[in-house]
């Protein structure tokens, strides 16, 4: 079978990760410039991608997720590099964009050997008076919207869950 296709085929969601095993820069890097090459809307390349490799951000990223969430507990599942998609909403096709480099960002990290999950409610952390200032500190201008927190690391169990068995009324051919 095509690597291409055993990729998007294999790949799942992972939530438990190796808190202490951080992934190089190396692998990073090469799953961000996945992420670059997703298509967008007449070519506009509306999303960003900020990387979060620094803890202190990142745990207090997790706790605005959490309170969107109404809980205490780590949304992120441990994962010690989130990277986050935001997508300029002046373009009409941001949300679609921003989405296409979600998966992007997930099926790279699968192909380079990492676990990775789209955790969502950026839309809301970045709305909120918090997630404001946190932009405004980065220095990120424009009209961005949160879509989502691509959180990859290495898995903390060796076996991949089992895909679900595909539905029957998936596809429709209409000759």
């Amino acid at each position: 079978m095509n690597t291409v296709l055993s990729c998007l085929e294999t790949r799942r969601s992972i939530r438990g990760y190796k808190a202490d095993k951080i992934p190089s820069q190396t692998l990073i890097d090469q799953i961000i410039k996945a992420g670059t090459y997703a298509p967008t809307g007449r070519g506009l390349q509306s999303p960003i991608i900020i990387a979060i490799t620094n803890k202190g951000i990142r745990d207090k990223l997790s706790k605005l997720n959490a309170k969107v969430l109404g809980t205490t507990s780590d949304p992120f599942y441990g994962a010690p590099i989130v990277l986050l998609v935001l997508a300029d909403k002046d373009r009409p096709t941001y949300l679609y964009d921003g989405s296409l480099v979600m998966g992007n960002l997930l099926n790279a990290a699968h192909a380079v050997g990492l676990g990775s999950c789209w955790i969502h409610r950026a839309k809301e952390v970045f709305e909120s008076k918090e997630g404001k200032a946190l932009l405004q500190e980065w220095g990120i201008k424009g009209n961005y919207e949160g879509i989502g927190h691509c959180i990859i690391g290495y898995p903390l169990e060796e076996k991949v869950p089992e895909a679900l068995p595909r539905k029957s009324n998936y596809v429709y051919y209409i000759k």
